[in-house]
């Protein structure tokens, strides 16, 4: 089964609902009254050290692993010696660092001489003409004298620049070139040459374009690509990034400041080691460069398996003190003072601080007033915001702004648009930090933004209430996709936006400042009902399984018990490693969403009976059901987060109970399945019970607002039907004189359709201009397709 055309069929099915009741409906817009004013900081970017979207993207160093931190083992780096008779060796040494904080040196035996290697990541972008910094911290051995010659080279190998390097002494020392490459080629290389005899150190290898976005060491294009979302505010640094597997490699600020060969290289829970080349600093210039507020969000003492004790809290509260005295505090201050000799005498201004990244539970609850009552006693001005998670956030003390994160279907986002209309506007504002639709969605498809752009409408009607909003991921690399899908996408020397990109920008530039009242009738239209295939998964656990069978509620056997005798018949889903022996189908990687599909689309009421148990691992094992493709997670997560419950996740909502597996132990699992009910069973006791209640979605959202500064009027309008809607628009109070408005529209011709590298325009908006000669006017709004009109001032 291939995931695209699983997608596909499940998108068709459910369009196909859509487009037998898509035809007529109607907007009406009071232009004579105003609602409530739009939160300044609505539409902003979050960016996470994910993806390689910091090293290897955004940060324009060109060689990878240019300090050999972070593995036993050399990577990324090929020695070819040029004697066979006496071969290069090369080695990580640790016996004479650098400085403290960069332990790892390369020590080169060059034998009869030896090249070195680096390819960057997937290439290095050479142009033309443009210059770059190389610079290498080296020191000589025993018997070494010689002269290192650095070549650029192209991806055949022919050099097209080249320096010498001399002198380097027997004490630590930098040395630089300026090189120029004579022809551009986005898959080059960097190769140092190094003549034969004795030894020599070799650490903080790297070359970096002189050329980088307003100067501070950016990587133009993609600065450039955020830029022109004009975001209002940037958090960052992340994410999961800033809480880590555990505490030691928890996201510390202080380690991410200052001269780069100081900056301690941290083991990133994306599967890299990250260099901090962007640390704390860097993110806040890069916040002052867009004309966006910074946020930083900071680690609470918790990680996603430990935490730290109460009795030891002070430092992470301290570290929170400092890093807002380094952004806004005086030069004559510990912090502002280290801040001013980084290049930055002004204050950056932080004024929002988001204490932890989803943490929730008892351990959230009990650190989280630590926090406000030091922060708010010394920085009274200080926004801090609280994580929303596990269904609940801390109330004592009452936090300023909750965020809550969704990563949900495109029709789910659509349901979602309302989510805000009936909010307690007594409590807190909300920060929705993280939102994309992620579930059959391909890399990032027309259909996925149209989910988005609809549930956007409604964040923006409820604007007085909710404060800001962040699509997540921002960034990633094509060649390391650790999460999908992601708003921005790279390669060595090219970008390219997802259809959700144009409707972050599209939002973004026609805001308004002010909500008017809108009503929209359309039609109403049903959910298809719960179709699809089984599963067997886990999520950083190994686990083992047996004794599968599926039966129909005619008594036929879908699935016999020799299913798990072998992987033929199943579609393996992510980095997993099956096996099978002795009729047990076992999962041995404890890695997250690994999990493994078969049978069809069409089932629709079935039972399911196995045995399953885990092995070790943090969590415990998976089964899935109604599952349409191989994106789908309809399932039911039995020993999850880490360990602590038994979950149904069901698309729009979820059910959790205590409940945690006991390792070793075989459970007789079983999942029975009705219509809209899900009964779910183990060793005979039921855990769930559940009845999905009947969902609808619309086929017409909007939100209007004003701009007070032009007086235009601006109406967004999202059609997730699959055909044209003839839509009449009124706008009470309007002036009956003629006069010109534009229409921004983002379609295309399939719903799943995609951007890419070789394509990236394939799903872009397009403008026009049409004619509004009076208060009521209509227009065809295409079948999957966000169109943003902007009626000029004179007209209202």
């Amino acid at each position: 089964m291939k995931l695209k055309s699983a997608s596909r069929l499940l998108v068709a099915t459910a369009l196909a609902t859509l487009s037998a009741h898509a035809g007529e409906a109607s907007i009406s817009i009071d232009t004579t009254r105003t609602g409530h004013k739009v939160s300044p900081l609505l539409w902003g970017i979050f960016f996470e050290d994910i993806n390689l979207s910091a090293d290897g993207g955004l940060y324009p160093e060109l060689v990878r692993n240019r300090s050999f931190e972070g593995r036993d083992e050399l990577q990324f780096w090929n020695l070819v010696s040029r004697s066979d008779s006496k071969p290069g060796q090369s080695s990580l040494d640790a016996t004479r660092p650098l400085n403290a904080y960069n332990r790892n040196s390369l020590l080169v035996k060059p034998g009869g001489g030896c090249v070195l290697e680096n390819p960057g990541y997937w290439g290095m972008n050479f142009v033309a003409g443009d210059a770059y910094h190389f610079q290498i911290a080296a020191r000589a051995g025993d018997g070494f004298g010689g002269t290192l010659t650095v070549q650029l080279c192209d991806a055949s190998g022919e050099v097209i620049g080249s320096g010498e390097i001399s002198g380097i002494g027997t004490q630590w020392d930098f040395h630089s070139l300026t090189l120029k490459p004579s022809k551009s080629d986005p898959a080059g290389k960097l190769r140092i040459l190094i003549p034969e005899g004795g030894e020599v150190s070799l650490d903080m290898i790297s070359l970096m374009p002189a050329k980088t976005w307003k100067g501070h060491g950016l990587r133009s294009d993609l600065a450039e690509s955020m830029d022109a979302l004009k975001p209002a505010f940037f958090r960052f640094p992340g994410g999961c990034w800033v809480e880590g597997d555990d505490m030691a490699h928890a996201y510390r600020w202080k380690e991410t400041i200052g001269d780069v060969a100081s900056r301690t290289p941290l083991y990133n829970v994306w599967d890299y080691t990250a260099t901090h080349g962007i640390g704390y600093h860097e993110y806040l210039q890069l916040s002052e460069d867009l004309g966006a507020e910074p946020l930083f969000c900071i680690n609470v003492g918790m990680s996603h398996t430990e935490s730290i004790p109460m009795g030891r809290m002070g430092e992470w509260v301290q570290d929170s003190l400092d890093a807002i005295e380094y952004a806004n505090g005086p030069v004559d201050s510990v912090w502002g003072s280290l801040r001013a000799k980084n290049g930055h005498p002004e204050p950056f201004n932080l004024r929002y601080v988001e204490i932890g990244n989803e943490n929730g539970g008892a351990n959230y609850a009990e650190r989280w007033p630590l926090f406000v009552k030091a922060i708010k006693d010394r920085y009274p001005e200080i926004i801090l915001i609280a994580n929303f998670w596990e269904g609940s956030y801390p109330k004592d003390p009452m936090p300023e702004i909750v965020d809550e994160h969704y990563y949900e279907t495109p029709e789910t986002f659509m349901r979602k648009a309302s989510q805000y209309d009936s909010y307690d506007r007594n409590g807190p504002k909300i920060f929705v930090g993280e939102y994309a639709a992620t579930k059959r969605a391909g890399q990032g498809n027309l259909r996925s933004a149209i989910g988005e752009a609809a549930f956007m409408t409604g964040l923006e009607r409820n604007s007085d209430v909710v404060a800001m909003a962040a699509y997540a991921p921002l960034f990633t690399n094509v060649n390391h996709r650790a999460w999908n899908p992601d708003l921005i996408n790279f390669d060595s020397s090219n970008w390219y936006g997802i259809p959700s990109y144009h409707v972050q920008r599209l939002f973004s530039l026609n805001t308004g400042d002010v909500t008017l009242p809108i009503d929209v009738r359309c039609e109403e239209i049903p959910q298809p009902e719960p179709r699809g295939m089984v599963g067997l998964g886990t999520w950083n656990s190994h686990a083992e399984f047996k004794d599968l069978k599926v039966t129909a509620p005619d008594g036929t056997v879908l699935v016999g018990p020799g299913a798990t005798h072998g992987t033929d018949g199943w579609t393996l889903v992510g980095d997993g490693e099956w096996s099978a022996g002795d009729g047990v189908l076992r999962q041995s990687v404890e890695k997250p969403r690994i999990r493994a599909l078969m049978g069809d689309k069409s089932w629709k009421d079935y039972t399911i009976e196995l045995k399953a148990r885990k092995i070790s691992g943090r969590e415990g094992f998976v089964v899935l059901f109604h599952n349409q493709d191989l994106e789908g997670r309809t399932s039911w997560n039995i020993g999850g987060w880490d360990n602590r419950y038994s979950g149904l996740g069901l698309g729009d909502m979820d059910e959790r109970k205590d409940f945690s597996v006991e390792t070793g132990r075989w459970y007789d699992v079983k999942v029975e399945l009705e219509g809209n009910r899900v009964r779910c069973s183990i060793d005979g006791e039921v855990i769930h019970d559940f009845t999905r209640p009947a969902l609808t979605t619309r086929t017409i959202y909007a939100s209007a607002t004003r701009d007070s500064a032009s007086g235009d009027l601006l109406l967004k309008v999202v059609n997730t039907a699959a055909d044209a809607t003839e839509t009449t628009i009124d706008l009470k109070g309007l002036a009956t004189s003629a006069a010109r408005a534009t229409a921004t529209v983002l379609t295309s011709t399939d719903p799943l359709d995609e951007n890419s590298l070789e394509e990236p325009d394939k799903v872009s908006p397009k403008k026009e201009t049409f004619a509004v000669s009076g208060a009521s006017f209509a227009r065809t709004l295409p079948g999957n397709s966000l169109t943003v009109i902007r009626i000029p001032a004179g007209k209202h």
